[in-house]
């Protein structure tokens, strides 16, 4: 069977790069990006790393132990959209991408040898290149023959100048260096059943026959084995995924702990409006609707609301947000943090209900609403509550 060739970009240190790029100032400077202003340390610049700054440190313990570095409050909308320009520039090279997470895609680079006419480490260097030209964000590939090793290839890439390849000479020395823990789809509890029968690295682990494996770790084991000697079982999908729910969350805004009744509404709007975006944009519609509140003792206070319709507009879902806030909400209670949750999720469009002027003119001002952001900004029209 003939071999593919998969590359697995993986932008470095994302979230910090995202802020390097949109402010040069912190170019070449120990920079974190912590989750809240009340959070932990969660992407750090190269200068930080060296520093000593430790990831998911606590924002407090980190500023008092490295009072020289920067801290940013994490933007997932900025790192959001840094992610598409990223990943439209794969498109360049490849129909075939599969994109991952936020930071990371597959692209299945078969046979662009004779389209680039050049080999396929110079073509991943054409790749980062493009990317940082275009986008200031720096990326590592990794390169092989399956998305476990290319996923290998990729981690080492990052202490090795940008791009590892794992060709067919080098797969046996690499995997006899590399420690179990260090293969992707490897968990903690498989990881405990392979050390108790004397599997310390994937070396020892694709000696072992498919029978054993499935006993020990089920057709995922044996599907690992294929995967680590070059074999493609899980092909580059570029098929989209739509998410399961979808998420907006943050610390209170401005640093502090409050049980203000108007300012966790606030907040609560804020999300609302994020996460209502996010839907639109993935021409999704939710059915169901919850709202979190986490306590300063990080004890979580959460409650939802099945809707009559399906819907992506926030002036209707403001309603059920009100509702489900008298029923959690206490003002003898000190929050930390607010969010959204809209969850069983549908896409495609819906119909139209019998009487449906009420949805076109929802459908209208969404509409409205999205297209004011694209030109002047996120936040710059906002809900009431």
């Amino acid at each position: 069977m003939k071999r593919r060739v998969i590359a697995l970009v993986d932008c470095d240190s994302f979230f910090v790069s995202c802020e390097q790029a949109d402010d040069k100032g912190y170019k070449n400077t120990p920079t974190c990006v912590i989750s809240g202003r009340n959070g932990c340390v969660i992407s750090r610049s190269k200068e930080a790393k060296e520093l000593g700054v430790r990831m998911g440190m606590p924002m407090f313990m980190a500023v008092k132990e490295f009072p020289e570095a920067n801290y940013i409050v994490a933007d997932h909308h900025k790192y959001h959209e840094y992610s598409k320009k990223v990943m439209k520039c794969l498109e360049d090279f490849s129909p075939d991408i599969e994109v991952v997470s936020v930071d990371e895609a597959y692209v299945d680079l078969t046979g662009t040898k004779r389209l680039f006419k050049k080999d396929y480490v110079d073509i991943c260097k054409m790749i980062r290149e493009t990317i940082l030209e275009k986008t200031d964000i720096p990326v590592s590939i990794g390169l092989s023959y399956s998305k476990t090793l290319a996923k290998l290839a990729s981690d080492k890439a990052k202490k090795t100048g940008g791009i590892f390849k794992i060709g067919k000479d080098d797969i046996i020395p690499v995997l006899l260096k590399t420690d179990i823990d260090e293969i992707c789809g490897i968990g903690r509890a498989n990881s405990l059943t392979l050390r108790k029968n004397g599997v310390l690295t994937a070396y020892e682990l694709i000696q072992k026959d498919d029978a054993w494996l499935k006993t020990k770790l089920g057709i995922n084991g044996i599907e690992l084995r294929h995967e680590l000697i070059g074999e493609v079982v899980s092909k580059v999908s570029n098929v989209y995924e739509p998410p399961k729910s979808i998420q907006d969350t943050s610390t209170i805004c401005d640093g502090t702990f409050s049980n203000d009744i108007n300012v966790i509404k606030m907040e609560l709007s804020r999300h609302l409006h994020g996460a209502c975006s996010r839907l639109r944009y993935h021409n999704g519609k939710c059915s169901s609707i919850g709202v979190m509140l986490k306590g300063k003792d990080f004890v979580t206070y959460y409650d939802k609301e099945i809707l009559v319709k399906p819907t992506d507009f926030e002036l209707t879902l403001q309603k059920s947000v009100n509702i489900i806030l008298e029923k959690i909400y206490s003002k003898n209670i000190t929050y930390r943090s607010t969010g959204i949750v809209l969850e069983n999720l549908s896409f495609g469009g819906e119909q139209l209900s019998l009487f449906s002027e009420n949805d076109e003119k929802e459908i209208n001002l969404s509409k409205c609403i999205d297209n004011i952001e694209k030109r002047f900004g996120r936040n710059s029209i906002r809900t009431g509550f």
